[in-house]
């Protein structure tokens, strides 16, 4: 009596299997431990020509067997994790550009503000406060659009993992660094330019 195990996709519940001893010549299984992969093809290839003469000799690997059953999962992983490089880099230019306009907007209102003794701390802070409030309304609202997403997802496998709660609060706190970073450089520019030149016209 063994345990039950999966034969197939875990897509499937694990199913009935009868397994029997008996002889067979049409295939053979073999477990090794070589970094000379190909030699021991080359001498298994010889030793099958000497037992089975004039029968073809064909094989496989197990790992690459059992990763051709799940090659549409990680076709589909790759599309994702590109769309999303590519989804962040285009949010990191729309938030250099906002900051970018609210710094040109309030350039008068900075001068004022570091005339009157604020740091370029204050000042940055200033400036990225409202836009990491709207990066926190963002996430309010694709958190719950992303859980209902796995978990549809993961419907489709019979045995499937949990979707916890820090994997969320990893994603939020690193999509708030990749934008505070954003932020940052051009609301530090801004913060350290010199007042006098945007009071000057006043």
């Amino acid at each position: 009596m063994i345990k039950d195990f999966n034969f197939s996709s875990l897509h499937e519940q694990v199913k009935p299997l009868a397994l029997k001893l008996k002889h067979y010549d049409g295939e053979i299984a073999l477990r090794f431990k070589t970094d000379n992969v190909s030699g021991l093809v080359s001498q298994i290839e010889n030793s099958w020509k000497v037992m089975a003469p004039g029968q073809p000799f064909h094989y496989s690997f197990m790992d690459d067997d059992f990763n051709h059953i799940y090659a549409a999962e990680q076709r589909i992983g790759k599309i994702f994790i590109t769309f999303a490089i590519l989804a962040i880099f285009i949010a990191c230019l729309g938030l250099f550009g906002l900051v970018t306009y609210a710094a040109e907007q309030r350039v008068r209102e900075i001068g004022v503000r570091k005339v009157l003794g604020a740091t370029v701390a204050d000042i940055t802070a200033m400036l990225s406060k409202d836009l990491l409030r709207m990066v926190v309304v963002s996430l309010v609202i694709a958190f719950p659009l992303a859980w209902w997403a796995m978990h549809k997802w993961l419907e489709d496998f019979a045995y499937r993992t949990n979707i916890s709660w820090w994997i969320f609060a990893g994603a939020g706190m690193i999509a708030i660094c990749i934008a505070l970073a954003t932020i940052s450089i051009q609301a530090v520019k801004a913060a350290s330019a010199n007042p006098v030149n945007s009071l000057r016209t006043e």
